[in-house]
């Protein structure tokens, strides 16, 4: 079967046929698979990107939903392909690696992610271009290097729910945060640039709010470090309970050249900062840049890096843009991903 003319999911999940044009050349008929995951949502998308295809060998789905999500990746495994194309920002790859992780497990085709949403943290720690299109992501499967990311995987503690997936989790701080970024995305700030705002106004907030102020308040968060569950280090300053920020992440690299976890290393990585006294959020900015003296720890801040822990939390965290609820969870390494970006 040829798909020239392929079959888009549309939010009422019925399928309309849509002419592409072909873009020539880049794969062969009866060459490689591959599968495009399109989210029209996305903040850079709406419906661009989408009007060339290569070959009869690459499938689009448009999903609406989840469910529509795992359906689409379902048919791209009966299909057999060997290359995934997210076409969407963070919180669109946060939820196909979660409903991928029940149709691949740990065995995924490759994948590419163009940067469409509002943040694209993911693509900062890949490098692929900002304005990288569907054409380019295609060809690239030929020429282009492969990067390896292990995912991770944050699962309620007693397996109650579908673990999900995704790269960078926070709490505390970081959940305000956030906040503040959606703020600062409807009044039109975006990429790294709001990461930065919001970043700088998080310290402001530290250095100059009152104790009760919610910046400073903190969160009550408990830690436990691998198989053993070692209790994680906690200095002397503020309430044993409770933690200013949290953060943990696979990626390596991250917007505006922050250094989240010190120097930089792979693997899952945990940075935690136990309480705002106003010296250590006034030496901030030099920490974020790779400042990494050795009485840190003493100080309330701390760098580690495991194979999994369990997450105690008293109020929401954030995983790749989406809140969860306070609870108990397992934290790992989830699937390694073999990502295909441009020379």
């Amino acid at each position: 079967m040829k798909y020239s003319e392929l079959r888009l999911k549309r939010r009422h999940h019925e399928r309309d046929t849509i002419q592409l044009t072909p873009c020539g050349g880049l794969l062969a008929d009866g060459g490689p698979k591959v599968g495009v995951i399109y989210n029209p949502r996305s903040h850079r998308n709406q419906g661009r990107d989408l009007d060339c295809v290569a070959s009869g060998n690459v499938l689009v789905e448009q999903p609406a939903t989840r469910d529509d999500i795992t359906a689409a990746l379902h048919l791209f495994a009966r299909e057999n392909i060997e290359y995934l194309i997210i076409n969407g920002g963070d919180g669109t790859v946060r939820d196909v690696l979660t409903c991928g992780y029940a149709v691949f497990g740990n065995d995924w085709p490759e994948v590419a992610v163009l940067p469409k949403g509002k943040t694209n943290a993911l693509n900062v720690d890949l490098g692929a271009p900002a304005d990288w299109n569907l054409a380019e992501a295609i060809g690239s499967l030929t020429d282009g290097k492969r990067i390896k990311r292990h995912t991770m995987k944050v699962q309620a503690a007693d397996g109650s729910a579908q673990p999900r997936l995704g790269f960078i989790l926070g709490a505390g701080g970081f959940t305000l945060g956030v906040r503040a970024g959606q703020e600062a995305h409807r009044m039109g700030a975006f990429n790294s640039f709001a990461v930065g705002a919001t970043t700088a106004w998080g310290v402001l907030q530290g250095l100059f709010g009152g104790d009760n102020n919610v910046w400073r308040r903190g969160v009550g968060i408990k830690l436990e470090l691998g198989a053993e569950r070692a209790v994680f280090a906690r200095s002397t300053y503020g309430e044993a309970a409770r933690r200013f920020v949290m953060m943990s992440s696979t990626l390596e690299k991250f917007p505006v050249g922050i250094k989240l976890f010190g120097p930089e290393k792979a693997g899952l990585k945990i940075a935690v900062v136990d309480h705002p006294r106003r010296r250590m959020m006034a030496l901030l900015p030099l920490i974020l840049a790779g400042w990494n003296p050795r009485w840190l720890a003493e100080a309330g801040v701390h760098f580690v890096s495991t194979d999994q822990y369990v997450l105690t939390i008293e109020d929401e965290f954030i995983l790749d843009g989406e809140a969860y609820p306070q609870g108990r969870y397992a934290v790992s390494k989830g699937p390694e991903l073999s990502f295909v970006v441009p020379k």
